[in-house]
């Protein structure tokens, strides 16, 4: 309770420090004020603008994050098992990683068009290679000894991955779409701002242009907000998968 009010204390105390300064010792146009952003953002929620922009934002990095972690897991798990395939593709799949992801965004219109598909697929893109690297990295770490036990005892592959395998593996796999949140986000972004006349990335880019310090800020206030929701959406699965860790944290705060 101590470290929520403390954490209360700070923001409020910046948003006061915020407010005194724009238009005092920063000129408000640079950075605007929370009372304005909270009045446009109001308006916004009000007129539904908001609302119309988030769904459409929200539905394209949710598709193209689950799009790009199922596949990611996918060829993670096969190619974790498969050394001698993922010795021969790794030059391959270390020279697309070392790309940009976002400059592949003119790319991908050319491809796909400017419709929501080309902000799915991009965002997928960006998901994917954290997804995949951290889950071959988790089937990699997997204790040999263990996987030899399960095959003096007559296991299969099937059962060496379901009993072994995905066990050992599923913290990497979480890490991994912890830190793909913010990239799916920032997929969407990027491709709405690029190409798009709705979203809000679009809604970003509009106020950048017409010089709306407050739109931008508000945009940015609601790509917080869902980035945060997306955050807690996969910690809670994490817990659901994972309930060894919740125990394991409650004897350590016992101990």
């Amino acid at each position: 309770m101590k470290m929520i009010l403390a954490r209360l204390g700070i923001l409020a105390a910046f948003l006061l420090f915020w407010e005194l300064a724009s238009g005092r010792l920063i000129q408000k146009y640079l950075v605007s004020s929370p009372s304005d952003i909270a009045v446009t953002f109001w308006n916004w929620l009000l007129d539904g603008r908001i609302l119309f922009h988030a769904g459409i934002t929200a539905f394209e990095a949710v598709a193209g994050f689950l799009l790009g972690a199922f596949v990611g897991m996918s060829i993670g798990l096969v190619l974790g098992r498969a050394e001698k395939l993922a010795e021969l593709l790794n030059p391959f799949i270390m020279a697309f990683y070392s790309i940009p992801k976002i400059a592949l965004a003119p790319l991908f219109i050319i491809w796909f068009g400017i419709g929501i598909e080309m902000k799915i697929l991009l965002t997928a893109t960006i998901v994917f290679f954290l997804v995949f690297l951290n889950t071959y990295t988790g089937v990699r770490s997997v204790s040999p000894e263990l996987v030899n036990i399960m095959r003096l005892m007559g296991a299969n592959e099937r059962d060496v991955m379901r009993k072994v395998v995905l066990p050992s593996a599923i913290v990497w796999v979480f890490t991994g779409l912890r830190l793909s949140v913010p990239y799916a986000m920032i997929g969407a972004i990027v491709g709405e701002m690029i190409a798009a006349n709705r979203g809000l990335g679009y809604l970003l880019s509009h106020a950048s242009s017409q010089f709306n310090t407050a739109g931008v800020f508000a945009a940015l206030v609601a790509i917080i907000t869902m980035s945060v929701l997306l955050n807690m959406a996969v910690s809670f699965l994490a817990r659901v998968a994972m309930p060894w860790e919740k125990a394991q944290e409650g004897r350590e705060i016992s101990i």
